[in-house]
């Protein structure tokens, strides 16, 4: 790809993402997410292997399906309002179809599958654009509407995200893989506190975009793609090993780290809104 070619790819992701997050419309809102779409696939599909198609397949595939589903209820939206604004998603199905293609487009559970599939077919570049970006707009679009979602829906997507991220990463010695896991862990917590303090759940988001971050780049300059490559690169560079197995337990969310911050916040949370319940089955 050109030099010319990747400015108008990038520009077509920040922008896509930029009009989701600014619009008050539905329909300016799925043409950002579409915009966001197509402007990234070119990236996913940049390495010349049948696994990068493979990949790319997958993605537009499952965010096609996810965009389909946010016109058909913000149609059905439509039909029963009148009004083609976010804030006035007020049909109950409506909310539930919407909720399901955001959490499809962050790649939550139960909706889960591509995301792991995806990151292992791509770049290392790629994968820490997909796993942080392209979680911005959708995050967005939920926090806008988290008031009228059914707290229910968001909460058993929580909880089973956090127990698909927990148990699909042990067995994984792919640390793309792994990631993924952890991202879709992460999306559980943010979901799960999204329908009690949805502030809180943009905090507990950006947290983990600014520690996932600098774990991807340290394994693109490492060129580190599997457990085996992490544990032998302390032999040639120390301080970033010991750099990124600290920030991974920071994004596990252990005491001393920031991780931990947004996690026993949220716990707060859930406690003082007399779901202790809640709370011990996140722990």
């Amino acid at each position: 790809i050109t030099p010319a070619a990747m400015t108008i790819v990038f520009l077509g992701i920040t922008i896509g993402t930029i009009m989701t997050m600014s619009s008050s419309n539905w329909l300016m809102a799925w043409i950002g997410l579409e915009l966001n779409m197509l402007a990234i696939l070119p990236i996913i599909s940049k390495p010349k292997t049948t696994r990068a198609s493979e990949a790319t397949t997958k993605y537009f595939l499952t965010q096609a399906i996810a965009s389909a589903m946010m016109l058909l209820s913000s149609t059905i939206n439509v039909w029963h309002t009148g009004s083609w604004s976010i804030l006035e998603l007020k049909n109950k199905f409506s909310t539930t179809i919407m909720a399901l293609s955001l959490m499809m487009k962050m790649g939550a559970a139960p909706i889960h599958f591509w995301l792991p599939e995806v990151l292992q077919g791509t770049t290392l570049q790629t994968a820490l654009l997909i796993t942080t970006w392209q979680k911005i707009a959708p995050v967005t679009l939920m926090y806008m509407i988290s008031n009228n979602i059914q707290p229910t829906i968001l909460v058993s997507a929580g909880i089973l995200s956090m127990i698909v991220g927990g148990l699909g990463g042990i067995n994984q010695t792919q640390l793309r893989k792994m990631m993924a896991y952890s991202s879709i862990n992460n999306l559980g917590w943010t979901i799960t506190i999204m329908a009690f303090s949805p502030n809180m759940a943009l905090m507990n988001i950006f947290t983990y975009i600014i520690m996932t971050t600098p774990i991807f780049l340290m394994m693109t300059n490492m060129s580190t793609k599997t457990l085996q490559n992490l544990s032998t690169t302390w032999t040639t560079s120390m301080t970033m090993t010991l750099s990124i197995a600290l920030l991974m337990l920071s994004t596990s969310g252990l005491p001393p780290f920031t991780g931990f911050m947004p996690k026993m916040l949220i716990l707060n949370e859930l406690i003082s809104q007399k779901l202790t319940t809640l709370a011990t089955l996140a722990i």
